[in-house]
Formats: structure tokens, C-alpha cells, sequence
């Protein structure tokens, strides 16, 4: 069962978490930018029959509080930090990040390795990816979104968002509450705050990418579907990915030929067994 909690920070801020899951390893899923964390409900479902899971809506995101402070990649690691020292979780956790989420739980990782069992980047964002040109067309598009969800636009929000549809693994219900919280103009104005962080980020993500990952079990699920705009971008971006992979002792690399960007949401049974797998090689 998906029980929410209220967890308060040591400023005081406020953020909504979700736990599932009575045994086994802690399995901590970080969205993407503009995503709330309702977007991993489904596999979060799923996971927590054979583990113990945390999803949790990033400041500003769902029923989060709002920060005051720039929602730099540094800030938010902070926060990731600090809820799960606020729910008394200390032993290493399994990582789950998707596209903003990869370079969160990258960061993560870097300063407290210790801290880690094992990673899964569900296409992650790169920094060879996530130009300077692009970060500032992300942060316009996701104001833009912002606009049009107050505005009534929310089923075009949806329309555009899930364009390669959605797997029917997930329930009508899971797709409502995943769309109530993301198409709206709060998770759009929060992923729009992330977006004008980006290019301060870059320099920070570069030097993760050089520096690797803990030794220990990671995959990497790449989309192999060619979405509109990618044509030229999709087999460099699964090239670079490979290469990061090919660094990691334990590293491995699977292309989920029939999704896009979203395989959380096109193929989740992916998602599902690549998790397990990433489990079942835990001491």
C-alpha cells in the first residue's frame, strides 16, 4: 500500500513523500524535470512487493512545499539529503533516476557514496545533451505549459506529453493521479524554476560524468524509439550513454527499442525487471 508522509526539512520546508514496501532494500525514485513524483506511481507499486520504495515530490512539485532558494542541482541533492535523514534511512539505498533525475542521483552519489547499493538511469540527462541553447528552451517551454494548464489546457498538455501512449500495465486510476499532478501549472512552474539552473549545472555535470559512479551494480535504460527532433541527436545521446557505462565496473546498458523518452510510462515492465535485477545482485 502507497502511504503518503509530510516530512519537514531543517528549514522548515515541507515535502510530500509517498513509501511502499515492508522488506528488503530501499528503492529511491527521483523524476524527471516538471515531473512530480506520482510519475513513478505505478512502478513504484510494483517494486515495493519485493522491496521497500520512496517516491516524493521535489520542492514546489505536488503537495511540496515551495523554495525560496534558486532549484539548483546542489539544492535539490540537498533536500534528497535531507528526507531521507529525516525518515532515519542510513543504510545504502538503490537509486532510480529518470532524464533530470539521472544527474540528481549522479550527484548523490558523488558525495555520499557510502550511501549507494546500487543505480538505475532511465535516459538520463547528459551533459553533451543539455546545451546551453537548450536549457533556456526548456525553461520557456515549461513556463509556456504553465500558462496553458491555467488556462485550461491541460488535455493538450497530456496529449503531448504521453505522445507514444501509454502502456496499458497502468491503470486509469495511476494515469489519473499521474496526470492531475503533472499537468498542471505548478509542476510546470516548478520544472520551468529546475530549467534556469541547467546551464550553471553543466560545468557540475561534466565533471560527475568524469568522475564515475560507485562501484556498484548500475544500468542504464535508454530509449531506442527515434522521437521527433531526435533523428540526429538519439544515436549520439545511447553512444555517450554506452561509453559512461562502459566505465562502470558494473555497468550495463540496455536500449528499450520500442520506447521514448518516457519508458517509465511506454514500458514499465522494463523498468520493473531492470530494478529487480539491479536488487537481486545486492549482498
Amino acid at each position: 500500500m502507497l502511504t503518503e508522509k509530510i516530512v519537514a526539512l531543517p528549514d522548515g520546508r515541507k515535502l510530500r513523500a509517498v513509501v511502499a514496501g515492508e522488506q528488503g532494500p530501499l528503492v529511491v525514485f527521483e523524476a524527471g524535470m516538471s515531473a512530480p513524483g506520482s510519475s513513478w506511481i505505478h512502478t513504484q507499486r510494483e517494486i515495493s512487493a519485493r522491496c521497500r520504495t520512496l517516491s516524493y515530490d521535489r520542492a514546489g512539485y505536488g503537495g511540496s512545499d515551495v523554495d525560496p532558494q534558486d532549484r539548483t542541482l546542489d539544492r535539490i541533492v540537498d533536500d534528497l539529503t535531507a528526507l531521507l535523514d529525516a525518515l532515519g534511512e542510513k543504510e545504502p539505498v538503490v537509486l532510480v533516476g529518470h532524464s533530470w533525475g539521472g544527474p540528481i542521483i549522479r550527484l548523490f552519489a558523488d558525495r555520499a557514496p557510502e550511501r549507494v547499493a546500487g543505480m538505475v538511469f532511465v535516459d538520463a540527462t547528459l551533459a553533451e545533451v543539455m546545451s546551453s541553447k537548450n536549457a533556456k528552451i526548456a525553461a520557456r517551454f515549461f513556463a509556456l505549459l504553465g500558462l496553458l494548464a491555467r488556462f485550461g489546457g491541460k488535455g493538450l498538455i497530456k496529449k503531448a506529453t504521453f505522445r507514444n501512449g501509454i502502456s496499458p500495465e497502468i491503470s486509469a486510476a495511476d494515469l489519473a493521479i499521474m496526470t492531475r499532478d503533472y499537468a498542471s501549472a505548478r509542476a510546470m512552474q516548478a520544472g520551468s524554476r529546475e530549467a534556469r539552473q541547467i546551464v550553471a549545472a553543466l560545468p557540475v555535470l561534466r565533471r560527475l560524468q568524469a568522475a564515475g559512479t560507485p562501484d556498484v551494480p548500475t544500468v542504464c535504460l535508454q530509449a531506442g524509439l527515434v522521437e521527433r527532433g531526435m533523428t540526429e541527436w538519439r544515436p549520439k545521446f545511447n553512444q555517450w550513454a554506452a561509453d559512461l557505462m562502459a566505465a562502470v565496473p558494473r555497468g550495463k546498458m540496455i536500449v528499450v527499442e520500442e520506447a521514448g523518452h518516457l519508458i517509465p510510462q511506454e514500458t514499465p515492465a522494463v523498468v520493473r525487471e531492470t530494478i529487480f535485477g539491479v536488487v537481486e545482485q545486492l549482498p
